[in-house]
This record gives C-alpha cells, sequence and structure tokens, in this order.
C-alpha cells in the first residue's frame, strides 16, 4: 500500500502552539472543553508541523473547533464536511486532515456523506462528539437519542431507534473504529494517537456530556461508583475483564457473548481482544444494551477494529499517473466541449 508522506518536524512544540487566541465559546462544563485540551496536547506528540494540521468542521457546537486550534482550519456547512474534508485530502495528501462533527451534523444531514467517507477509506481522522442530542440548536432529539428521551423536539418521547454510530461505521467498511469518553483524559488521549498513526479513515466516537439540554448521558460510563462495573476496556492481547476488583470476565459461547466470574474460568476461556477480528468486532459493537436494563453487557472502550486497505487518494493517484503516462496529458478544454456539439442559428 502506498500513500503520500505527510511531513514530519523535530521543531519542540507544546499544547499552547496549538492554542489560538480566539475566545472559547462553549457553555461552561461543556465536555467539549476536556476534547479541545487532549487534541492540543497530543498534537505535539505527533511530530507534524502546524502548517501541515487542517480542523473540518460543519455545524454544531463542536465545529467551533477549528478556531480555537492554531493550524489551518476549515468552517464548513451542516453535514457537509465530510464532502470538505476528503475533497482536501484528496488534492493534498501531504496533510493531516482531522474532521470535528457530532452526532447529529453526522448522522442526520451528514448521514450519506459519512458512509461513502468511509467506504472510500480517505486518510482522515474523524472525530465524533456524541451527546445525544441537538446542542446547538437547543435541545432536539438527535439520530442517537433513546427511545423515550423526551426532548424539545420530542415533549412525549422519542419514538425512532436510534443509530449505533459504530455498529453503522463497521457496516459501511471503517478501517480504524474506536471509543472513548471526555472524562477520561489519558484514554482519550491514547485512542487520538492511534487513529493519527492509522493510514486510512480513522473514527473515533466520543462520548461528550451536554451539562445543558443533556446532563449526565453517559455519566453510568463515567463516574466512580458505577465506571468499573459498566465498562470494559479493551486491549489487543489481554482478556476482557471488567468489575471493580476485575471480577468479571466475557466469553463466547458460539458467538454469544457471555459474562463469567474469572475465578471460576481458566484464562484461555475468556474471549483475547484482537483488533484485526471483523467479526468479533462486529459483536462488540452490538454490547449496546441499556444500562438499566437487567442482565446488560458493559460498554466497550477502546479500539474495536483496525484494517490494512489501500487509501482512496493513493489509488486515484496512482490512476492519473497510469493514464497520463498511457494517454498523455489531457486537454481541459476539448474534455468539457465533448465530442458532440450543435449550431444553434
Amino acid at each position: 500500500m502506498t500513500t503520500a508522506t505527510i511531513p514530519t518536524t523535530t521543531e519542540k512544540l507544546t499544547s499552547k502552539d496549538f492554542t489560538s487566541d480566539q475566545e472559547v465559546r462553549w457553555c461552561p462544563g461543556c465536555g467539549d472543553y476536556s476534547i479541545l485540551k487532549q487534541v492540543q496536547t497530543v498534537m505535539p506528540e505527533l511530530g507534524i508541523p502546524r502548517e501541515n494540521i487542517v480542523f473540518v468542521s460543519g455545524i454544531g457546537c463542536s465545529s467551533r473547533f477549528p478556531y480555537y486550534m492554531e493550524t489551518f482550519g476549515m468552517h464548513s456547512i451542516h453535514g457537509r464536511a465530510t464532502a470538505v474534508a476528503s475533497g482536501l485530502k484528496v488534492t493534498r495528501p501531504d496533510l493531516s486532515v482531522w474532521l470535528v462533527t457530532g452526532d447529529g451534523d453526522a448522522l442526520s444531514i451528514g448521514g450519506n456523506h459519512m458512509i461513502h467517507l468511509l467506504r472510500r477509506n480517505i486518510n482522515i481522522n474523524i472525530l465524533l462528539f456524541n451527546n445525544e442530542i441537538y446542542g446547538l440548536t437547543k435541545g432536539q432529539y438527535s439520530p442517537t437519542s433513546h427511545i423515550g428521551q423526551v426532548t424539545k423536539s420530542s415533549p412525549y418521547g422519542a419514538i425512532d431507534h436510534p443509530f449505533n454510530p459504530l455498529a453503522l461505521t463497521l457496516g459501511a467498511g471503517a478501517t480504524f473504529i474506536a471509543r472513548s469518553m471526555d472524562r477520561d483524559p489519558v484514554h482519550l488521549r491514547g485512542i487520538l494517537k492511534k487513529a493519527n498513526e492509522h493510514i486510512g479513515t480513522s473514527f473515533v466516537e466520543i462520548y461528550q456530556n451536554c451539562n445543558v439540554f443533556n446532563d449526565g448521558a453517559f455519566e453510568v460510563f463515567t463516574e466512580k461508583a458505577s465506571k468499573k462495573e459498566e465498562t470494559l476496556f479493551m486491549e489487543t492481547g489481554k482478556p476482557l475483564i471488567f468489575g471493580q476488583n476485575n471480577e468479571h470476565g466475557v466469553k463466547l459461547d458460539g458467538f454469544k457473548p457471555v459474562i463469567v466470574n474469572v475465578a471460576d474460568v481458566s484464562v484461555n476461556d475468556l474471549w483475547i481482544h484482537d483488533e484485526r477480528e471483523e467479526m468479533k468486532a462486529t459483536i462488540l459493537t452490538r454490547f449496546f444494551d441499556d444500562p438499566k436494563k437487567a442482565g446488560h453487557l458493559p460498554r466497550p472502550f477502546g479500539v474495536f477494529y483496525t484494517e490494512d486497505r489501500p487509501t482512496y487518494e493513493s489509488a486515484l493517484t496512482a490512476q492519473i499517473n497510469d493514464t497520463i503516462k498511457a494517454k498523455g496529458e489531457g486537454d481541459l478544454d476539448t474534455l468539457l466541449r465533448g465530442r458532440e456539439s450543435w449550431t444553434i442559428n
């Protein structure tokens, strides 16, 4: 697999070098502040010159992001950041392109663009801020809102079945799928680095608390009292275990995941995570139960799946080069005129 190389730099940068002079204007307590801080912290460690980094966004609270990064950026239109970022990366493969979007922007008006970006495998990093609500437009239900969720546009409870974002992306052919959260900065920074290292489309879902319109949507996964019982942090080569003292494990009974007591089974009986196994990744994306449901499965965090596949821009560049070699440089005027013409008296 060949792809354009993104330049590197030996210049010593810090998070302050990636902090713009713009006033950060999110609601006090918004989870976006934490995500911004982690991105600004990770950027210097990537060794990429700032002039080769671009943040692209659509419309939504998360879409203010490019203003706050001291890099190049584009604030585009609702749902179409995927198209803008795709065009940018294809024409400038030497750029490190980061697409920042929300659950409404990416999965509602932008849903069609998103699935095609994923299947094409353009070398872009997608950060999906999922707060299960429309925040910027003041609290309407979104494609990830739960059934029964009361919002300004669903006063009697939402009746739409919600999207499972990672199941959707895996079905669309994504080559890197991961999940993290705003309130676990160490984990989030690690996932951001892995996403950057992947050659191809990286999709990172980030659980992000909207403390104004959907406060506490993910607190069962973030609060100290419940986090260890409700979350499953995955690492390739390690068994799937969780619990206050890692006393619970996951094993497969055929294709059915079963929760067991670690003390009652051999380590060899437990599910050992391997992010290269697509079928098992499919099962993991379906660990999507309501935490209030009896016998529910824990919610996984980490890298679900990764795959090596040629990128769209590398294939396009090769096709252009092969065509030029075979037929020579084209003539744009001739191409635009086509082979048919009419004379109008």
